[in-house]
């Protein structure tokens, strides 16, 4: 049985074909091989869950904003163009991310919770981070996360 969101991929990646749609058929047969990659990883082949389908996106989809990243330093703005559009096009497969202001509060709260077992201050990090992680999976990146921990802590 094939997870809902991969279906779903294949679904689109046949219209954006029929569409002549270049960026959109490349950037999702490139996840769609990910995510074959995936399933035929380890001892023996498995079907993903779509919880594995989006840890899979998530995961192309950061590759994408950091290849933009890495292309606007070095000067070739066309290229971080397409990767962020690669990037943008992917993100509409994955949960809507979490506002600044829903994940400082988040942070907020689990910093207080960390406070009351008697952790705290920078060398508190795991136990905020262990008491958060949980509630943003997939939500928020995780280089977000730690950096507003850090920030709250630092407080």
């Amino acid at each position: 049985m094939t997870s809902k969101l991969k279906q779903q991929l294949q679904e689109d990646l046949t219209a954006a074909i029929r569409a002549r749609d270049e960026l959109r058929s490349g950037t999702i047969r490139l996840t769609l091989t990910a995510i074959t990659k995936e399933e035929v990883a380890g001892t023996s082949a498995r079907e993903l869950s779509d919880a594995e389908v989006l840890q899979v996106i998530t995961r192309e989809a950061k590759k994408r904003r950091e290849a933009a990243e890495a292309f606007e330093q070095g000067g070739r703005a066309e290229s971080a163009q397409r990767e962020r559009a690669e990037g943008e096009l992917l993100a509409e497969y994955l949960p809507k991310q979490l506002t600044d202001e829903e994940l400082t509060a988040i942070v907020a709260d689990a910093v207080a919770e960390a406070k009351a077992s008697g952790a705290e201050g920078p060398r508190a990090m795991g136990a905020v981070m262990k008491i958060v992680n949980p509630k943003v999976s997939g939500l928020a990146e995780g280089g977000r996360v730690a950096a507003l921990v850090k920030q709250a802590l630092a407080g």
